[in-house]
């Protein structure tokens, strides 16, 4: 890449290159710059830069297929604020803002074109239960209910049902992950639980497969790194 980054995003775009955006060079200060992956060339060029530097934010291809880049951190606090990049231009603006700000925190395209976002941190470290949808029809925010459990770290994922299951992450600064998943219903704005994980995990993975269940492997259990992995259930 052109610059040296972690806790940054890479989102494939509808033409098939990926634009990698933001994260942080030392891990204390946050990069504004954006630069893009060529598979046909097997190369990477700049493209414009964010509004805001940024890290541990979440990027999110839309419907139209520009892509949403919500939250994170710039180095001395959390930002609420959005952006959209639009590949044609190349270029990122700024849209509303959440309703709070959060880093570590999901955002899932949902079936209708929604975005949730759900938990994360603050920019005091308090672990965040509550939850947004953004409505890029009228680019606005609007809180939904909150998560059974504030969590970070977690993973969120669509369901070919349209549910977002939602697994893992901690809710402590000593890093005490949970088991404990639950679902969100885009048709009633709710989450409920939804069993149990066989490990408690937090900054795992999780990877919707072609048979609609989910591979969950890696992260942290709280003391050591994982190797484990698992299958939700059907």
């Amino acid at each position: 890449m052109a610059a040296a980054r972690l806790s940054h995003t890479a989102t494939l775009l509808s033409d098939g290159r990926v634009l990698i955006a933001g994260g942080s060079s030392d891990g204390s200060t946050g990069l504004a710059s954006a630069e893009l992956y060529d598979p046909k060339t097997g190369t990477f060029g700049a493209t414009g830069s964010m509004t805001a530097a940024r890290f541990s934010h979440t990027a999110t291809l839309l419907a139209d297929g520009q892509v949403m880049i919500a939250g994170g951190y710039d180095g001395s606090t959390g930002l609420s604020s959005v952006e959209v990049y639009n590949p044609r231009t190349g270029t990122f603006s700024a849209t509303w803002s959440m309703t709070e700000a959060r880093l570590s925190h999901t955002a899932t395209l949902l079936s209708d074109g929604r975005v949730l976002i759900a938990g994360g941190n603050d920019t005091s470290g308090n672990f965040l239960a509550s939850a947004d949808l953004y409505d890029p029809k009228t680019g606005t925010f609007s809180a939904t209910e909150p998560m059974t459990t504030a969590r970070a770290g977690h993973t969120a994922t669509l369901l070919p049902n349209g549910q977002v299951l939602i697994a893992g992450g901690d809710d402590t600064s000593a890093g005490d992950p949970f088991a404990s998943p639950e679902l969100y219903d885009g048709t009633t704005g709710t989450f409920s639980p939804a069993g149990s994980m066989t490990t408690a995990r937090s900054f795992h993975t999780a990877t919707l497969l072609s048979n609609g269940r989910v591979l969950i492997a890696g992260g942290d259990d709280g003391d050591v790194t994982l190797a484990s992995a698992e299958l939700s259930q059907p």
